[in-house]
């Protein structure tokens, strides 16, 4: 393929900061010309000029979104796909790939559907009519894509329970960027903690496992913001956890501070909604830069941490289990160095992002030459969900 073939890039919400693995996964492409196409546009660090927005802030814009997500029909978004010529449309979430899997097929465009966890985990588990709408959402995408990308290899099983072609799954792992050295920043933070203060991140699980580390009393830095973050801030306070709150970070921040940590944390669990992780970016951001991670046998994790070689990992909400990880690194220098090491180079080996990125244009091409359009079906919504 040529660099004039164009690979557009689907998120419905174009881009939030926690997404940034979207856009560095598409700004990594080496052949490929990449075109971000949103439904609306998020204020956010990583939004870009050039992201091409199909349905502003106006009352024809917000009609027009409200339609697509009713029917998952769109004459302007068709047009948009007409006019950007897409050789492949790359949606990220499953519920992005039925958003825009009718246009794709009625344009005959080879759809390319990445899940990366809530999408198989949370949403289909609602109770109710809700819940049955996802699963019937899931089932349409999953037909109409030519692909369906698994961030790790629990995701591809969850994708297959829900009706996934198992011969349509692949597992690819997103990649992070690597840096030419392992950081070798003085350390000013103990334990660093990245995410989103919601259930499934477990940072109340890390706050409890610092206040059981006495008399340490680790440095601890929290990046990220949500709905959970006022409430952990007073627990560690409580606690009196030595505890830095930033607040969300724009990404070269976040590499900065993680470069000054002895270990990343990410004492990730299941929710109590069902929602999972992937497999997170962080972790295989802290590995890249040589730093060991403490984490959970939770989802993908014990893919981007081996246990004992690459990081130390304990069961979801243990608490005191965690606690113990925290305080061995931290207490055991050689062990957290040999760690960090092999961190890195587990990273560099299967998490690459150069090397997924022309995995994926691989991927990209192989789709493209089997390219067939295939003819309009039935309304979008399809028969009623059960």
């Amino acid at each position: 393929m040529s660099t004039s073939e164009v690979a557009v890039i689907w998120r419905s919400g174009l881009l939030p900061v926690s997404e940034t693995f979207v856009r560095n996964q598409g700004d990594a492409l080496p052949s490929w010309r990449p075109v971000y196409l949103g439904a609306n546009k998020v204020a956010s660090p990583i939004a870009e000029d050039s992201d091409v927005i199909a349905y502003p802030n106006t009352p024809a814009g917000r009609r027009g979104w409200h339609q697509l997500r009713a029917t998952g029909r769109s004459a302007r978004l068709r047009r948009l796909l007409t006019r950007l010529k897409p050789t492949v449309v790359h949606a990220h979430f499953g519920g992005d790939g039925w958003l825009i899997s009718r246009t794709a097929q009625q344009l005959g465009v080879p759809l390319v559907v990445t899940l990366h966890g809530v999408d198989v985990t949370r949403q289909p588990a609602v109770p109710g009519l809700r819940g049955a709408r996802h699963r019937h959402k899931l089932r349409v995408t999953f037909d109409r894509a030519a692909v369906i990308i698994a961030v790790s290899g629990f995701i591809r099983d969850r994708a297959v329970e829900l009706g996934a072609d198992p011969a349509k799954v692949r597992v690819h792992y997103t990649g992070v960027p690597i840096p030419a050295e392992p950081s070798t920043a003085p350390k000013t933070w103990d334990v660093v903690f990245v995410g989103r203060f919601v259930d499934k991140k477990g940072a109340d699980d890390l706050v409890e496992a610092l206040g059981l580390i006495s008399p340490l009393r680790p440095r601890a830095l929290f990046i990220g913001a949500g709905p959970l973050e006022e409430s952990t801030r007073t627990r560690a306070a409580q606690l009196q956890v030595d505890a830095t709150f930033l607040g969300a970070q724009p990404p070269e921040v976040v590499l900065q501070h993680m470069a000054q940590a002895k270990m990343l944390a990410a004492p990730s669990r299941t929710a109590s909604d069902g929602d999972c992780e992937g497999l997170p970016t962080t972790v295989l951001e802290a590995a890249s830069l040589g730093l060991p991670v403490v984490a959970t046998h939770h989802s993908g994790i014990p893919e981007g941490v081996r246990h004992g070689e690459t990081g130390l990992l304990c069961a979801e909400r243990d608490r005191a289990a965690l606690a113990e990880n925290i305080r061995r690194l931290l207490t055991d220098e050689p062990l957290r160095e040999r760690l960090g090491r092999a961190a890195r180079e587990h990273t560099v080996q299967t998490f690459d992002l150069r090397r997924q990125t022309q995995l994926l244009e691989e991927l990209y091409e192989s789709v493209a030459s089997a390219r067939i359009a295939a003819p309009e079906t039935a309304d979008a919504a399809g028969p009623a969900p059960r």
